[in-house]
């Protein structure tokens, strides 16, 4: 029964980390006007109350991971640093400039690329030109993303001295054997190092990044990773699936066969064995991917109903309005979305016009607003409900429908204006959020967009 429910479901399908997800944006009249004006109503609406989230993209690597699908230039020329900084703060003050206020910023996000790429010295430069122009929210959060194999005791240190108490290190597998097939050879001793300075330094949350399904993977390695990471007593871990998207361009995914890739029920099995070792060791789902002990902020939003989700991934509180600074980066401000240029070089150029480089964008209609309600809720509580009539929509009924097999499959229930996602339905998350899709369903890809869901 479980290899038919997973050969059913385990279809190509978005990540949701917006909705419409990217491919599904309308970007017809989007106009650099347009984003500038939906920013400023979200801004006037929730900086006094809430603050805004920052995210800035940090793209340079010193080499290719070959599982990775991420916006990144790789290079070893350390002077690209101080170039790219300028460009970003600059970026940065023509934000400030339509702003009537300094913005009171609750989250910032370094995501990459490589932020530890950077020396700590150019972190600071680039934090502390942020606030130049902005002001520190009372309960702000700050986060990055460390790799271990370059993140110096002066990174952490320099990064916790500006605010930051959150980082994530991308781990993925300790097999030697898998490490090399996606160029990411770091030895446990690197992940351990950089975990225990962090947690000497003060740093409130550590997370650890997984990932199944990579090449060569096995239900040996998988446990062997999990011990591993158990005996490092992480805050938080992001247990992803591998996302295999050869066909993306600049991607890199070409280490390997696609023969070498755990498949359907073999992935699926390292899925389950990693879920029930975490389980075991007191980690708690508390999203998609997502688990953390019951001492971690994120578990306290989960169980309060407060979690959120947007670009930077999951969050312990939700602001309307993320700006996100750097090439490639994506803006929302909960009305509209907004992505910068994603060449490096057509970057520059728009901030050398002193122009905003956004290149395309979604405003987002009423129905997609619905649809997106209903997303978030089953991303990041598992259950979404109808019973206010400003969450209905029309093709509803048909939704419910198609959303009856799943329950016959045992992936979630119904209530009486509601559905909530079981047990075992949450590795297929993904699948009935897809029954919501609107845009999806009216129009299913011509072409490969999207990874499998499991």
């Amino acid at each position: 029964m479980e290899n038919n429910i997973l050969q059913k479901y385990n279809v190509p399908g978005p990540r949701y980390t917006s909705y419409p997800t990217v491919p599904y944006w309308d970007n017809g009249g989007f106009t650099g006007d347009v984003w500038k004006q939906s920013f400023l109503q979200a801004f006037d609406e929730s900086n006094a109350t809430e603050g805004i989230s920052l995210y800035i993209h940090l793209p340079f690597c010193e080499s290719m991971c070959t599982f990775c699908g991420c916006n990144k230039r790789v290079t070893r020329r350390h002077e690209v640093e101080t170039t790219y900084i300028t460009a970003v703060l600059n970026e940065w003050n023509m934000y400030c400039d339509l702003l009537p206020e300094k913005p009171r910023v609750k989250e910032l996000h370094l995501g990459g690329g490589t932020p530890t790429f950077f020396s700590p010295e150019n972190l600071e430069i680039l934090i502390n030109g942020i606030f130049d122009r902005a002001i520190k929210a009372p309960d702000y959060e700050f986060s990055f993303e460390g790799h271990p194999n370059n993140t110096t005791k002066e990174h952490l240190q320099t990064l916790y001295d500006l605010g930051f108490r959150r980082v994530s290190f991308g781990v993925q597998d300790y097999d030697i054997i898998v490490q090399k097939a996606i160029h990411r050879v770091q030895p446990f001793q690197n992940v351990a190092r950089v975990t225990f300075w962090a947690k000497e330094i003060g740093y409130t949350s550590i997370s650890h990044d997984l990932v199944f399904g990579l090449p060569f993977q096995t239900v040996e390695t998988m446990v062997d990773t999990i011990e591993k990471t158990k005996a490092l007593n992480p805050d938080r871990i992001s247990f992803y699936s591998y996302a295999h998207v050869p066909w993306i361009k600049g991607n890199g995914q070409r280490g390997y066969d696609e023969k070498n890739l755990p498949k359907d029920e073999e992935k699926r099995m390292l899925y389950e064995i990693g879920k029930q070792l975490l389980d075991q060791n007191d980690y708690y789902e508390i999203g998609m991917d997502h688990f953390a002990l019951k001492s971690d902020a994120m578990y306290t939003a989960y169980k309060e109903g407060k979690l959120h989700r947007n670009f930077m991934g999951y969050s312990a509180s939700k602001t309307r309005l993320m700006i996100g600074l750097g090439v490639s980066s994506i803006s929302d401000s909960w009305y509209a979305f907004a992505q910068n240029e994603k060449v490096l070089e057509d970057y520059y150029k728009r901030i050398e016009l002193n122009e905003l480089p956004v290149f395309r964008g979604h405003s987002l209609t009423d129905e997609d607003l619905i649809i997106r309600r209903h997303i978030l809720n089953l991303m990041c509580s598992f259950t979404t409900s109808w019973e206010d009539s400003s969450l209905y929509f029309p093709e509803l009924p048909e939704t419910l429908l198609s959303l009856k097999e799943m329950e016959s499959d045992g992936l979630l229930e119904f209530g009486k204006n509601s559905i909530t996602v079981t047990e075992e339905g949450k590795a297929y998350v993904r699948n009935i959020c897809m029954a919501f899709d609107l845009r999806l369903r009216r129009k299913a890809p011509e072409t490969k967009l999207f990874s499998m869901v499991v």
